[in-house]
């Protein structure tokens, strides 16, 4: 299963690039991910949130193909634990889901165009985190579901 990150913006901080290379090499042994960052959009000071949405949605959905399977990383969505999460990735992996999207929003959230496109939606935490650090913290999430599968020692129960 091929698996793409896509994100609005990009990771500024030396600090969060490093541990989200780290984890980036770490899943190359595990599946094939692809990282996608969206250029944040220039001159939003004119638009209203409605419209911000509206135009990283069609960004969004450029990037997505109809056999995609889309997840949302959303506040409002499921919340799993790490072993559920690695359930979760595993069945899709034994279904016949080809490909799945992960989609880090704009700092408004989504428009309801991709809530529409959206397979699911997945909740990190119930806290809030900038944009940068969710990056970080679902690449090494996505790690250890790997690691949860492959029933090898980075996780512990």
């Amino acid at each position: 299963m091929k698996i793409t990150f896509l994100t609005v913006g990009k990771t500024e901080d030396a600090y969060l690039k490093d541990g989200i290379e780290k984890y980036v090499k770490r899943l190359k042994h595990y599946t094939k991910l692809s990282i996608i960052d969206l250029d944040e959009l220039k001159n939003t000071k004119a638009l209203t949130r409605e419209q911000q949405k509206a135009k990283e949605a069609e960004l969004i959905l450029k990037k997505i193909t109809p056999q995609d399977y889309v997840i949302l990383l959303d506040e409002k969505g499921m919340e799993l634990s790490s072993v559920k999460f690695a359930a979760y990735i595993e069945k899709k992996e034994i279904g016949s889901v080809a490909s799945m999207v992960f989609i880090v929003g704009g700092p408004y959230g989504f428009d309801q165009s991709v809530y529409d496109r959206a397979n699911d939606k997945l909740s990190l935490s119930p806290m809030t985190f900038s944009h940068q650090m969710v990056r970080l913290f679902f690449i090494e999430q996505l790690y250890r579901a790997y690691t949860i599968m492959k029933g090898e020692p980075y996780h512990h129960e």
